[in-house]
């Protein structure tokens, strides 16, 4: 009944904080993981919850989240972001504003790396990606990752408006994903958010105005919007994707 109950559990699926165990009659079923049982973790695992406490990793946060399952406390309980929760600086009006700045730089900065990597391995740019990048690549080498005067970065934007097209709704795309309906959900913003937070402290207020009729969707129209992209560039540049 051993041998079976983990054959009917190979290919059935649980979510986060879920692990499967077969009942006497060998039907596989989710249950709450044991936080103990989660592998071992180092400094980096550490995640922040939206408890404002630090978990020593997202497996134990989620599998902290299922003993919760049915109370408020287990309903809000999300990761916020990767990393010991500290102290994030209030996102002023101002500082929303220049965000995009910055952040389209770092997109353009990313796809240049990847750019300059093994096409090879995978999760690199394609053929035809970096056949798009490389005009970028090639026009604008002097802006590299790094902080950048926020005017600096304006100008350039300004200059050469058409080099931060693609990598804004290339990181659309990347982010579009579960599924691919040119929509983000929350869930599809979560990697990104959680990533950037602990770095960037407007992340979470950027996508919030993202959305500016609060139906918890940001639209490509919406997304090219936030980054200051024209509507018809927006378009254009999803469909030569």
């Amino acid at each position: 009944m051993g041998v079976h109950g983990v054959d009917s559990c190979m290919s059935f699926q649980c979510k986060r904080g879920h692990i499967c165990k077969a009942d006497q009659q060998g039907k596989p079923h989710c249950v709450c993981q044991d936080p103990v049982t989660c592998p071992p973790t180092k400094l980096l695992d550490q995640v922040c919850g939206t408890d404002n406490q630090t978990y020593a990793s997202s497996c134990h946060l989620f599998a902290t989240k299922c003993r919760l399952e049915g109370t408020k406390k287990g309903h809000q309980l999300q990761l916020d972001y990767f990393g010991a929760c500290k102290s994030i600086p209030i996102c002023t009006d101002f500082e929303v504003t220049q965000f995009p700045l910055r952040m389209r730089d770092w997109l353009k900065n990313i796809l240049m790396q990847l750019y300059e990597a093994n096409s090879e391995h995978a999760g690199y740019l394609n053929e035809k990606q970096r056949n798009k990048v490389k005009k970028i690549y090639l026009d604008e080498k002097r802006l590299l990752a790094g902080d950048h005067p926020i005017d600096l970065l304006l100008r350039d934007f300004k200059k050469n408006y058409h080099m931060y097209v693609y990598p804004v709704h290339w990181q659309f795309s990347e982010l579009d994903q579960h599924p691919m309906d040119r929509v983000l959900t929350h869930s599809e913003l979560a990697p990104l958010r959680a990533s950037l937070v602990p770095m960037e402290h407007c992340i979470t207020r950027f996508f919030e105005e993202c959305d500016p009729n609060k139906d918890k969707h940001i639209t490509l129209k919406e997304w090219g919007h936030c980054f200051g992209i024209k509507e018809d560039q927006s378009i254009l540049s999803l469909l030569l994707q």
